[in-house]
């Protein structure tokens, strides 16, 4: 699951992560990427939003900071039913503001994954650099992995075309593929993509109408 949370707000104001809880355990993922998340900010009540959405989910946290802000740290994160065998943050080159990705591996029954959250930003040029960036990183599309998240760029463009080369993009399934903004999608720019050994595929994939969280 991709989720980009906007730091617990919902499209009527409210930050309610008992709400973003209960919404991820409804699609019972395995995996959970979030993006856009605080630690212990002042806009969302010094909340360790990670830590808290862990604990009501039953899952394990791994949360990667792009920034110091409002006394807490800006970001996103990951949560996984897995056990999670190592985790690090990838810096990446900023766009008008910092960038990173949470990578983590993950014990899965299949044996170990590589996973990592994507938030790409800001320029096309810039988010291809931050895709070369990351992919190096993990192993530049050698290593089984998954990358998944807001990539801020469309299916086709140079981003996605360059990512495609070294790692499977699916097309997703359903009339509803654009993503951004979610009370009213026009963009498709969230995406998954896998590099696995051992024939995995997609089997369903597709964009979830949530307006309001």
């Amino acid at each position: 699951l991709s989720y980009n949370l906007h730091h617990g707000e919902g499209t009527d104001g409210k930050v309610d992560l008992d709400r973003i809880a209960a919404y991820i355990q409804s699609q019972n993922p395995d995996i959970a990427f979030l993006q856009e998340i605080d630690k212990n900010c002042t806009r969302t009540g010094n909340v360790d939003q990670a830590a808290t959405l862990a604990k009501l989910t039953g899952m394990t946290p791994v949360f990667a900071k792009f920034m110091d802000f409002q006394g807490g740290e800006y970001g996103q994160a990951i949560l996984s039913k897995f056990p999670v065998l190592e985790s690090r943050t990838v810096t990446l080159t900023p766009g008008s503001e910092p960038r990173a990705s949470a990578v983590a591996t993950v014990k899965t029954p299949s044996g170990p994954v590589t996973v990592a959250n994507v938030h790409f930003y800001e320029t096309e040029a810039q988010r291809l650099l931050q895709a070369q960036e990351l992919t190096a990183a993990i192993g530049h599309g050698k290593t089984d992995a998954i990358l998944m998240g807001d990539f801020n760029s469309e299916p086709g463009d140079k981003v996605m075309g360059w990512l495609a080369r070294l790692y499977t993009l699916p097309e997703k399934q359903g009339a509803l593929k654009a993503t951004w903004p979610s009370d009213d999608p026009k963009e498709n720019i969230d995406h998954l993509l896998f590099r696995l050994q051992g024939g995995w595929k997609a089997v369903d994939y597709r964009v979830l109408a949530e307006k309001i969280i």
